[in-house]
């Protein structure tokens, strides 16, 4: 079975290659997507919600350490994309799953704390103000979790977000099971809902309107005790809605290789601690990557976690461009560079495996998730 891990690996790679035209767009490439379908649910106690929320995740282990490691076996793999789903009520799953290739498919010590913000240099943050901004598609997609960190919309009732802002990787943090996400509107003076309203009346200042979340899903890849180190690789969650939010969201795709990224840059929006109610955006150059992580210095505060990172494409089959979320916006790494302490912020990559689960959670049919 060994062998199987280094084949969903080598099956998972993109199909496209950089053109030399010097016409060339940033194309999505194409991905051989696996399948991953639940095999079995087991019942589990109910959870304490003893733990305390965290904003950020602080890891030693870096590009070289995380690069060194071996890869996992194939049901290494089948355990940490396992995963837990916590309902409203506080009832608690656990399912197995089982990866497959489809052969006529179209096409893996503790660190130092961080006090100080996470500003590299001159703050290169921008905080987006009024509504015509806030309100219109790429901004809109970004939410708020009520333990205070970001997520995205990314169907008519999913919002993925970080794992780290559900769950502190032994236990759910306080407000798990009553978790809520809250959208940014517009808050009048007159105390309207905003119907037949003016231009001219509308004030600025924005309020959230919060929608509870009705089950939480959580990749066992998190949970410490079964991933140890390898963690960090599995901080995403998706979250489903009680009712849809009737707004554009954003699609999650397969992240490219850095190189492949327009102008090598990452884009994400957040709700960063040190400016509050505003949503803050942010773009900047990745630095290193590994086959689950992305490695870059954009600016962030702790409130950002869980931040959809996107990039803007060319959709061949659409004639269009295409924005995608292709990752995570997980937390903080200090690194030991040959002996000279470097830190990152860390994004955690959508990998095919990871799109195939997600999107299976979304849609709940693997005939949908065929194509990253």
């Amino acid at each position: 079975m060994a062998g199987l891990s280094t084949l969903i690996l080598l099956l998972c790679a993109a199909k496209d290659v950089m053109p030399s035209s010097p016409h060339w767009k940033p194309t999505w490439p194409s991905y051989r997507v696996p399948v991953i379908l639940p095999q079995s649910t087991l019942n589990l106690d109910k959870p304490q919600f003893d733990a305390e929320a965290r904003l950020e995740v602080v890891s030693p282990c870096g590009p070289a350490c995380h690069k060194s490691s071996p890869l996992p076996t194939y049901e290494e793999v089948k355990h940490y994309l396992s995963y837990e789903t916590l309902y409203a009520n506080g009832s608690l799953t656990e399912t197995e799953v089982g990866i497959y290739i489809l052969s006529n498919s179209a096409d893996g010590s503790q660190g130092r704390s961080r006090t100080k913000r996470q500003i590299y240099g001159y703050d290169s943050r921008f905080s987006i103000f009024g509504k015509d901004f806030l309100l219109n598609y790429p901004f809109s997609t970004s939410v708020k979790l009520s333990t205070g960190c970001t997520g995205t919309l990314v169907a008519e009732k999913h919002v993925l977000t970080a794992a780290h802002c559900i769950h502190d990787g032994k236990s759910y943090v306080k407000g798990a099971q009553k978790l809520r996400v809250g959208f940014l509107k517009p808050k009048h003076k007159d105390g309207s809902k905003g119907a037949n309203i003016t231009n001219s009346a509308m004030p600025e200042k924005m309020k959230f309107q919060w929608i509870r979340v009705k089950r939480t899903h959580v990749p066992k890849g998190w949970i410490k005790g079964n991933a140890n180190d390898i963690g960090m690789d599995y901080d995403y969650a998706l979250l489903e809605l009680k009712k849809p939010h009737k707004r554009k969201f954003m699609k999650i795709g397969v992240s490219p290789p850095a190189r492949h990224l327009p102008g090598g840059r990452i884009h994400f929006s957040g709700y960063d601690n040190d400016r509050p109610g505003n949503l803050v955006y942010r773009f900047c150059d990745v630095k290193d990557e590994t086959y689950d992580l992305l490695y870059q210095q954009c600016d962030a505060q702790p409130g950002a976690s869980g931040s959809g990172v996107y990039v803007r494409m060319w959709k061949r089959q659409n004639h269009k461009w295409e924005r995608k979320i292709i990752g995570i916006f997980s937390g903080h790494q200090w690194v030991d560079m040959n002996g000279t302490p470097q830190d990152f912020n860390v994004a955690v990559r959508i990998t095919p495996l990871k799109y195939a689960q997600i999107c299976y959670w979304i849609k709940g049919n693997y005939l949908d998730c065929r194509e990253g």
